[in-house]
């Protein structure tokens, strides 16, 4: 089994004021363990520079979802070859409380801002951060390829902006879509075009109790409503021949990407309980992203090979390509 070690680095977002300017990102790599003196006193290990360069995917987190929470995902993907980053910047949420957000520009998700630039001003910096990172992946990443991982709002926000940095080649998210809320200006159901030029795997379970407890947000009619990741899916993507996909995991919930769930934070009183081994969902999961990541960044055929196995997985209830 591959070593998975960590570092940490911090990233500055630009227009914001200290001390909610800064986002402090972990960055997860393959190790090559040697045993050195400076091993055993600094607790650093070197990266393994034969998979190098590496493809990135940076996780974007849902409100108030500490990275921590993403870990496991992070180790799965650094497993796979996918050196992955999480982040926390805490920053203002809605209503003027303050919390970890992905970063929501309001303005930039209006009628006459959308389209003119990212809704989320996070991603810029933490890929300049990681470019001037030192220690043991300096120089061992390959920041022209780079996938979006988002969950929730962080979903929603990795859609809405992948566009505006062209580094990013997948986005692939968990219980998200592009539907908008009424408050910021928008006609009732609007669902949103996707901003990103490059393959994108909607994930969402069949149990997702968050999606539905903030429905009404989108100013529909209770009994005639669309599930929104469909909706997202059926016209906020392109027809890009099959590179689009959306799978829906059986008995998954809303957070069965996080693990483990702090109930002390977040909205996870609204999800509904899941059906199955949560375990077995986050394995499913892991396996879909990693393999996603891999076909997209690398063209690794072999990703292709397991991406058709595990359409026929049993946890996997549906899966739709366009």
């Amino acid at each position: 089994m591959k070593v998975i070690r960590s570092l940490w680095w911090a990233a500055t977002i630009p227009g914001y004021e200290a001390p909610f300017d800064t986002a402090h990102l972990r960055v997860y790599y393959p190790a090559r363990p040697d045993g050195s003196d400076r091993e055993r006193l600094s607790g650093v290990m070197a990266a393994d520079a034969d998979g190098a360069p590496y493809p990135v995917a940076v996780i974007v987190s849902g409100v108030n979802v500490g990275q921590e929470a993403y870990r496991w995902l992070a180790v799965r993907l650094a497993e796979q070859g996918v050196v992955a980053v999480t982040y926390d910047w805490v920053g203002t949420l809605f209503g003027g409380l303050h919390g970890i957000t992905p970063g929501v520009d309001l303005d930039a998700a209006r009628p006459d801002g959308y389209g003119k630039r990212p809704t989320t001003p996070s991603l810029r910096p933490v890929l300049d951060a990681l470019a001037a990172m030192t220690g043991p992946t300096a120089g061992l990443l390959d920041l022209n390829k780079v996938a979006l991982i988002g969950h929730s709002a962080g979903g929603t926000v990795a859609l809405q902006s992948a566009s505006f940095v062209p580094e990013v080649k997948a986005v692939a998210t968990y219980g998200a879509h592009t539907m908008v809320a009424t408050m910021l200006g928008w006609p009732a159901g609007t669902v949103l075009p996707a901003q990103a030029d490059c393959p994108v795997l909607l994930v969402a379970g069949t149990n997702d109790g968050v999606i539905n407890g903030s429905a009404d947000r989108y100013g529909e009619d209770a009994a005639t409503r669309r599930d929104p990741i469909t909706r997202t899916f059926d016209e906020a993507l392109p027809d890009r021949g099959g590179d689009n996909a959306l799978v829906r995991l059986a008995g998954a919930n809303h957070f069965a990407i996080v693990h483990p769930v702090d109930h002390t934070a977040a909205r996870a009183f609204l999800d509904q309980p899941a059906d199955g081994d949560p375990a077995a969902h986050r394995e499913l999961l892991a396996d879909l992203l990693g393999t996603f990541c891999r076909m997209h960044l690398t063209g690794d055929q072999a990703a292709y090979t397991e991406w058709d196995k595990l359409a026929e997985h049993g946890g996997v209830a549906s899966i739709q390509r366009r």
